[in-house]
């Protein structure tokens, strides 16, 4: 039995570096993998310098660039894309917002000025149309506080808010990272040769992002290594966005290393309330939870 899922994001590349096992986990059981993006980042910081003449052009000359990019990320993971004003999703199209305290924020045509109403409505029909047994967004400080992740979620409810409790998914989610991953992967990226490739070592005292939760908060888990030829090649397929040091080592335009790897976590929130969905099953940590968005 094919299944669908669904999942919202702001940016370009947001899709790869959150989400990126799990869309190849289920497009590889043969289950329909929609992603959703909100903008076409135009806002921003090109890494590679052949290409930094594309960064901040008048004419958003980044753009359609980073569709391409975003494309062949789909297309390397099996997922179908929509482009939230665009592909029949609506009439109206919205450019990247920037982080916070942009310029490119007072621009009306800025994701974050959205009409919610609106934008939801288009989103609402793409979930009607798909009925997705899944629905993954972020939650609701975006991950790490971007106006367009936080957007990005207020945007996912306002579309579950115009649809009847027929046409609500069967589960939807939040991306989260628990925060004994966080500590792993900060403690890997300290013990790897990351200097070596030019890129910064968080420090301890640096506090994680708002995504990062309990164990126990965690409902739903998704770890499969034959995945990993998938996340990198998407990974470079976003090349404007993202520098692939080593198949285990990636950064973005801060240069600061992160750890690749091949474990996505999520919790379970009520679509109308969005608080959490606590799963019957008792665990020890992180063992025993489902290995995938349906299970």
């Amino acid at each position: 039995m094919t299944h669908r899922i669904v999942l919202v994001h702001a940016h370009p590349d947001d899709e790869t570096l959150t989400c990126a096992t799990t869309m190849a986990h289920h497009t590889a059981r043969g289950d329909e993998v929609h992603v959703v993006t909100c903008t076409l980042g135009e806002e921003g910081e090109v890494i590679p310098s052949k290409l930094r003449h594309l960064e901040g052009h008048p004419d958003d000359l980044l753009a359609p660039h980073r569709r391409g990019e975003l494309s062949a990320a789909l297309a390397a993971l099996g997922a179908q894309g929509h482009l939230l004003g665009e592909d029949g999703l609506g009439a109206r199209r919205y450019r990247d917002s920037g982080m916070a305290g942009s310029a490119a924020a007072a621009r009306p045509e800025a994701f974050v000025n959205a009409d919610l109403v609106e934008a939801g409505a288009a989103l609402a029909g793409l979930l009607r149309d798909v009925r997705p047994d899944a629905l993954v967004t972020y939650d609701p400080e975006g991950g790490y506080r971007h106006p367009d992740h936080i957007q990005a979620h207020r945007l996912t409810r306002a579309a579950l808010d115009q649809l009847s409790d027929a046409e609500l998914p069967a589960r939807t989610y939040e991306i989260c990272i628990p925060r004994t991953w966080a500590d792993e992967d900060r403690a890997w990226t300290r013990e790897a040769d990351s200097a070596a490739y030019g890129l910064v070592v968080p420090g301890w005292e640096d506090p994680h992002p708002p995504s990062v939760v309990d164990d126990d908060e965690i409902t739903h888990v998704v770890e499969d290594p034959s995945t990993r030829a998938s996340k990198l090649a998407a990974m470079r397929a976003h090349a404007t966005q993202v520098i692939v040091a080593t198949d285990d080592l990636h950064a973005l335009s801060n240069l600061i290393a992160r750890r690749t790897t091949d474990r996505e976590a999520f919790r379970q929130v009520d679509p109308r309330t969005w608080e959490p969905v606590r799963v019957a099953a008792k665990r020890d940590g992180l063992d025993g939870i489902s290995s995938d968005l349906l299970g």
